[in-house]
């Protein structure tokens, strides 16, 4: 059965009860830190901890009458702590809330695309070593090229899934950070001890120097990691669409019992979900547009991120961890035919061992451009033609034959020597 993606899994990650529990932690570590500090009471703060809680549609109902999400939020906050609630957001602006609560759901969020990467990582290497020797037909400009395997195309994938994996790493470091740092971002009201006490609690280091805000260079840089990760998951659909098409059929997405292709042709199998990945990673590109809107902010602050950011960072996480669970199981389960690659490799009587032919001819002392004249001819000649036979072309061309021997001619129709080298990828990969 091919997984099935389930939205709690990331989608719970942008709830709107999940975004106020991490302002409560912000909050709670605030004060954790204050006390620490001893700018209040420890007393308080534990009664604080005991109290504390919140109720989504409470802070909805309160919001609706003072237009502010985060007095509404504190206002509830304290309908549970009572008075020791005076000590909450001391020295605070909504920023400080807002901004560090949002460090830690794109962490959280993160940590669940890394984790999925590397289940799409092992997929791609147990893939490809098992097509490490299946032979076919290396495309350029969507057309024959020369002899390859599949596992050396997947090899390729895991190359630059690898890099994603690295770039997360550092992503990580760019993104898990928090400010407490008050309005305007100079402490004036609170001391950057508390700032740090307060990061280092939650798992996240102080930004270097914010405004009032985070500078959203941090968030767009998110955003077009996540955009990279699609992109290469685009790259690696859109193969499998291509090398899916009836008149090539080298692979294939797994067709489940009973699924159905088409309404109205009982016959087709068609390649929905790498079609669908293909169209999501549009989604997730566009994103990265908005996010790079965004690093330009009025002075200080203002707001017109906000609005964005409530659309584009959940909707980013959650469609690049989709697809992320997609391509892992569509890899996972792919119908591959080598039977088919090798019909494919030899099509026109093997075109694609021209290069072969013509350094062979070149290594006996022929001119370069004579040798490309008469490979070129008896290969333009095989194509695209049912009974067109380059391989029989060239074995009957005087020109070749007083230059080859039958060995050599059959030498350079061996696929194997396009796969010498081929373990040095491998080596380097660890395949």
């Amino acid at each position: 059965m091919i997984e099935r993606y389930t939205l709690p899994e990331m989608g719970n990650l942008w709830t709107e009860t999940y975004k106020l529990k991490t302002w409560l932690q912000v909050e709670i570590a605030v004060c954790e830190a204050q006390a620490e500090l001893g700018y209040i009471p420890s007393q308080a703060v534990e009664e604080i901890k005991a109290k504390a809680n919140f109720d989504p549609k409470r802070v909805l109902e309160i919001e609706a009458e003072v237009r502010h999400d985060v007095i509404a939020f504190l206002t509830n906050v304290n309908e549970y702590v009572g008075d020791a609630g005076r000590y909450i957001h001391l020295g605070l602006t909504s920023s400080d809330v807002l901004d560090t609560a949002l460090g830690l759901q794109l962490v959280a969020s993160l940590d669940l695309i890394s984790q999925h990467l590397e289940e799409l990582i092992q997929v791609i290497r147990l893939k490809a070593r098992e097509h490490r020797y299946t032979v076919m037909t290396g495309r350029s400009h969507g057309i024959h090229a020369e002899p390859m395997t599949f596992g050396f195309k997947l090899a390729g994938w895991l190359a630059e899934v690898l890099r994603h994996q690295q770039r997360l790493k550092v992503l990580r470091e760019t993104i898990a950070v928090g400010k407490i740092s008050g309005a305007v971002g100079t402490y004036a009201n609170i001391e950057p001890r508390v700032e740090a006490i307060a990061c280092e609690k939650l798992g996240l280091k102080p930004d270097t120097a914010s405004t009032q805000v985070i500078s959203r260079d941090r968030h767009a840089d998110y955003v077009q990691q996540l955009a990279l990760v699609a992109a290469s998951i685009e790259r690696f659909a859109v193969e499998i669409r291509n090398l899916q098409r009836t008149d090539v059929l080298e692979v294939e997405e797994f067709f489940a019992k009973g699924q159905k292709g088409s309404s109205a042709m009982p016959h087709k199998r068609n390649p929905i979900r790498s079609e669908r990945l293909t169209g999501m990673a549009r989604l997730v590109r566009s994103h990265a547009g908005a996010a790079l809107e965004n690093v330009a902010l009025w002075h200080e602050r203002d707001i017109s991120h906000s609005s964005v950011e409530r659309v584009i960072l959940p909707d980013a996480c959650i469609l690049t961890h989709f697809m992320l669970v997609e391509i892992t199981g569509l890899v996972k389960n792919l119908l591959v035919y080598p039977e088919n690659m090798a019909r494919n490799l030899n099509c026109y009587g093997g075109v694609v061992f021209s290069q072969k032919v013509l350094l062979a001819l070149i290594d006996k002392g022929m001119n370069r451009e004579e040798a490309y004249a008469i490979v070129q001819e008896s290969a333009h000649t095989a194509w695209n033609k049912p009974e067109g036979d380059f391989h029989a072309l060239i074995t009957q061309n005087p020109r070749v034959t007083q230059n080859l021997s039958p060995a050599e001619i059959e030498a350079c129709f061996d696929p194997q020597q396009h796969l010498r080298h081929l373990d040095q990828v491998y080596q380097r990969l660890g395949i």
